[in-house]
């Protein structure tokens, strides 16, 4: 079986050239998909939550990829919320300096246009590029591929387990529905 990739895929964890490769580049992938899930309902609302991740009351989730450096990324519920994200946009560069509540950037859906915040304090590492050309990824898979940002240091301190974000869920849905 031969596999060719055009463009480096991003969940990219090695990158070779073996002799029997002629010049290609080959990959060797690692899955950005969680590997253990909760299942959550409330009213009209269901999603699979990684419990891999530490979950923001603005509907963020952070998930540490190596020591200090966190992948960023919205939960499905505000996905829901936001409704399409037809366009987004940084205003911070790689290695910039950033804090927790910073406004790193934007995004636009069809319902509106809001700051994109950061969740940590360090330094902004990088944009997820393969949004650029698919939007649709956050929607879609908002907890692997869907990821917004990657940024090096301490995650928002008030950063909650998967089981406490359950519980917030379930006081924000229930407001909701009243």
């Amino acid at each position: 079986m031969k596999f060719f990739v055009a463009q480096p895929p991003s969940a990219v964890i090695s990158v070779f050239r073996p002799n029997h490769s002629r010049g290609r580049l080959c990959y060797i992938l690692m899955s950005f998909e969680p590997t253990e899930l909760i299942s959550y309902k409330r009213s009209r609302f269901q999603t699979r939550l990684p419990k891999d991740r530490l979950y923001t009351v603005s509907h963020f989730w952070l998930w540490q990829r190596e020591p200090s450096l966190w992948r960023v990324g919205f939960t499905r519920f505000a996905t829901r919320m936001l409704g399409e994200i037809v366009e987004h946009g940084f205003e911070v560069k790689p290695g910039q300096p950033v804090h927790v509540g910073q406004t790193i950037g934007w995004f636009e859906g069809f319902k509106a246009r809001s700051d994109l915040y950061c969740m940590v304090d360090g330094s902004f590492i990088n944009g997820n590029s393969a949004l650029d050309g698919d939007t649709t990824l956050i929607d879609k898979k908002p907890y692997a591929e869907g990821w917004l940002y990657e940024a090096r240091g301490n995650p928002e301190p008030k950063g909650m387990m998967v089981e406490g974000y359950i519980e917030f869920l379930n006081a924000t849905i229930d407001k909701m529905t009243q």
